[in-house]
């Protein structure tokens, strides 16, 4: 049985593995270079320090994936809106992992008031799309060519979740 909780320090090991092999083999992160332990610790006391959740999918003491949200863009007026994460470790991707750890995350987001979320995902990650497309996340824009990996430009497609909070939105 695979059990979704929240990440603690102790995992972090196991995610910057997940995260730097995703770097290395595929095309789910725009970066060249893998990260570092320090790193991750770094961004793991970020996402503490501003409420935001990193939850893992684990199985007999097996971290098979990860998952968070962080902010969209950085201005004020964007505070309703979130962009998610999820990754999911080699050799357990397509086995209804993503669906576990995406989950809580939209949870999340409507306990925190959010509005939307928004996935930024390779056009060519099917696997990611139908993901995204299953909790009804829709693709509200393509950009052509903005990356280069692995010898070849890619294209990026933001998709999109509407939520139905929060009930009195206010500026400022």
């Amino acid at each position: 049985m695979i059990n979704i909780r929240d990440a603690a320090e102790a995992d972090l090991p196991d995610l910057l593995a997940i995260y730097n092999d995703v770097i290395l083999t595929t095309t789910a992160v725009y970066q060249y270079e893998t990260h570092s332990l320090d790193m991750r610790r770094e961004w793991f006391a970020a996402k503490r320090q501003a409420g935001y959740p990193v939850f893992v999918a684990e199985q007999d003491k097996i971290i098979l994936g990860f998952s968070t949200v962080g902010p969209f863009r950085a201005w004020q007026a964007y505070k309703y809106t979130v962009e998610n994460s999820v990754y999911v470790a080699a050799g357990h991707r397509g086995k209804g992992i993503g669906k576990l750890l995406l989950a809580p995350l939209i949870d999340f987001a409507r306990s925190r008031d959010m509005h939307a979320i928004i996935a930024g995902v390779d056009a060519t990650n099917a696997t990611s799309l139908r993901l995204h497309a299953s909790f009804g996340f829709q693709e509200v824009a393509h950009f052509r060519e903005v990356g280069y990996k692995f010898g070849r430009w890619l294209d990026l497609k933001f998709l999109e979740l509407l939520l139905d909070t929060p009930a009195r939105p206010v500026d400022g």
